[in-house]
């Protein structure tokens, strides 16, 4: 045999002995790992080690022992709110009392903050007063002396010197607003209680002209009218503010500032209509008359505005929608809307404020538009002058109101009501819408108002309903509220 052929026949039979070794190798691996499948098959599935579940455990949290969880979900009260309020030693005689109409001593949190130290004829501080802080010395800032209108840093610099006051325990809103800013706190509790304050958070609301808010910002928060800033945002934007009013020194007006910085944080308004920076002038009642469907969180410059009750002077007036807010302020100026079917009439009330009675039947999506008894803040009418549509005062006896203003109230908690009346300001002057007919409401002289001692809940976005009551005295008309049926269209 050739020595090529004898090579070649050893390696195939080498070869040969490979391929057996390893189809045997392989046999005997598929046979262990078949026996092994058959074990564990048998045994108990997915089982965790007891090091495992220990993990596992450490990892959830302890509802029953994690006491900062539980703090983080009481609802929001008074005690998280501190409010910074900007004030002038010069106003503060005549706004001392818009002030205490709504400060609780010893309760509500926060400063006033003035242009000076208060002079000895009004030392020593009132109790029933915000504590009073000087606020510093503007004019030492690089920015003072470049500044389009410097006596706005002051105001702008309110919110940094509230926060550096201390004492955050429990702080979950730093609120601002003026000397002559009123807020109504349960309400104000309310609308902030509806959002997550550990998120950034800038809530207020515009002005009601539309020339204001083109002129500054339809995106700013009016201090007047009052503002809200979370936790969080008042944080980042103290360790900002001197900074950033040095970057806008052409800015006239301090809450434009203010927006202007937290815009550059990245936060935008949150608008809540109940915040009312009134920037009208002489009769707001057609407003009050016809309130958004808002809680009323605040009401400014009631200095300049008329009397709101016409009878009363300007703190007598606030002190009369007080003694209304004071026993149900949820509802305090919300529009309820129902009709005398019988004698063709519209009544709409503004609870704790008027009644307005209509000698013929007006849809409510009528009724809800304010009448415009004001005045644009510039005085120069021009439309578009409000943010909200108005209807025009008319002298036709079909579309005039007889006009009832408040002036009592009782809670009765056994048959668990509040009455409210509501008294005929002055004679309307004019003739019946119908005439000839029996359907004149020139006799009428009071409103009687029964509604629930239960809350004014939010949770259906629905207003209430009411009822016209028939009997009592012929002068005397009645109106008992109740919430709406599921279906039941006013109208």
């Amino acid at each position: 045999m050739p020595p090529f052929r004898a090579i070649q026949q050893k390696l195939r039979f080498s070869s040969d002995q490979i391929l057996l070794s390893v189809g045997k190798t392989l046999a005997i691996s598929v046979l262990i790992l078949y026996m092994l499948f058959i074990f564990y098959s048998n045994s108990k599935p997915c089982e965790i080690s007891p090091s495992l579940k220990q993990i596992e455990k450490s990892q959830k949290p302890n509802n029953n022992n994690d006491d900062s969880n539980k703090i983080k979900n009481i609802p929001t009260n008074l005690s998280n709110i501190v409010f910074g309020i900007s004030g002038s030693i010069n106003a503060w005689k005549s706004r001392r009392s818009y002030i205490e109409s709504w400060w609780v001593p010893n309760v509500t949190r926060g400063y006033i903050f003035f242009d000076k130290t208060p002079a000895k004829d009004i030392l020593p501080w009132p109790t029933t007063s915000p504590p009073f802080r000087v606020s510093e010395n503007a004019s030492k800032f690089e920015v003072y002396k470049r500044h389009v209108k410097p006596y706005v840093i002051r105001i702008v610099r309110a919110v940094l010197e509230t926060f550096r006051e201390g004492n955050h325990e429990n702080v979950r809103w730093f609120v601002m607003g003026d000397d002559d800013t009123i807020f109504f706190l349960e309400n104000l509790i309310s609308v902030l209680g509806k959002y997550d304050h550990k998120k950034y958070y800038y809530i207020g609301g515009v002005s009601e002209c539309t020339k204001s808010n083109f002129d500054f910002s339809f995106e700013m928060a009016y201090g007047g009218g009052g503002f809200a800033l979370s936790y969080p945002l008042a944080a980042a934007l103290v360790k900002n503010l001197d900074t950033c009013i040095n970057r806008y020194p052409y800015l006239h007006v301090s809450d434009q500032i203010t927006q202007y910085c937290i815009a550059d944080l990245g936060v935008t308004l949150t608008p809540e209509k109940g915040f009312h920076q009134i920037d009208l002038v002489h009769d707001i009642s057609g407003l009050l008359s016809a309130h958004p469907q808002a809680p009323l969180v605040t009401l400014h410059h009631l200095d300049i505005v008329l009397p709101i009750f016409p009878t009363l002077d300007r703190h007598e007036s606030l002190n009369q929608l007080m003694k209304a807010a004071n026993v149900d302020q949820p509802r305090t100026l919300q529009q309820t809307i129902c009709y005398d079917k019988k004698r063709r009439w519209s009544f709409s009330v503004s609870w704790g404020y008027s009644a307005h009675i209509y000698e013929q039947v007006i849809p409510r999506s009528i009724l809800k538009k304010p009448l415009e008894t004001f005045t644009p803040w510039s005085l120069k009418p021009k439309p578009p002058d409000y943010m909200f549509n108005t209807r025009f005062l008319s002298r036709h006896p079909c579309d005039a109101p007889h006009i009832f203003f408040f002036k009592s109230i009782a809670k009765n908690v056994t048959s668990r009501r509040v009455v409210t009346t509501y008294l005929r300001s002055l004679p309307r002057g004019l003739p019946p819408c119908i005439p000839g007919g029996n359907f004149s409401a020139d006799h009428i002289s009071m409103v009687i108002v029964y509604s629930p001692t239960t809350k004014l809940g939010e949770a259906e976005n629905r207003g209430e309903c009411c009822d016209v009551v028939h009997g009592g005295q012929r002068n005397t008309t009645a109106v008992k509220f109740r919430a709406c049926g599921k279906d039941e269209m006013v109208a």
